[in-house]
């Protein structure tokens, strides 16, 4: 089954992210270093996929899942991460994840899960 997320571009969603962590008193440049934790992608490269409005298909093919992200547990709209089977759909709810730590006012250590 392929979802309409997959086919969404990347920038369509990032801007909800920054607001999401903006209005939580949290930063962009946080949410680019959560994002960047996960996908590899710099700074540079994150704001070219956005303007280039690649899908999430796209953007979670080129990254590079860090390792730790299997650390990444609970549930995200109303989902277990651990249940999610399909690869794609489990790097995505990933990144929901962290931005919903990040708004939380989680410590970023924790979110990059460094303790």
């Amino acid at each position: 089954m392929t979802h309409k997320i997959y086919e969404m571009p990347v920038a369509s969603v990032y801007v909800h992210y920054v607001n999401k962590v903006v209005r939580k008193d949290r930063t962009e440049d946080e949410l680019i270093e959560v994002i960047k934790w996960l996908t590899g992608f710099d700074k540079r490269t994150l704001k070219k996929h956005l303007k280039d409005e690649i899908t999430f298909r796209e953007f979670f093919k080129e990254a590079k899942i860090n390792p730790k992200a299997k650390l990444i547990t609970g549930s995200i709209c109303g989902v277990k991460i651990a249940e999610i089977e399909d690869p794609l759909m489990k790097k995505i709810r990933y990144m929901d994840k962290l931005v919903d730590e990040l708004a939380k006012g989680r410590p970023m250590e924790k979110v990059l899960r460094q303790v």
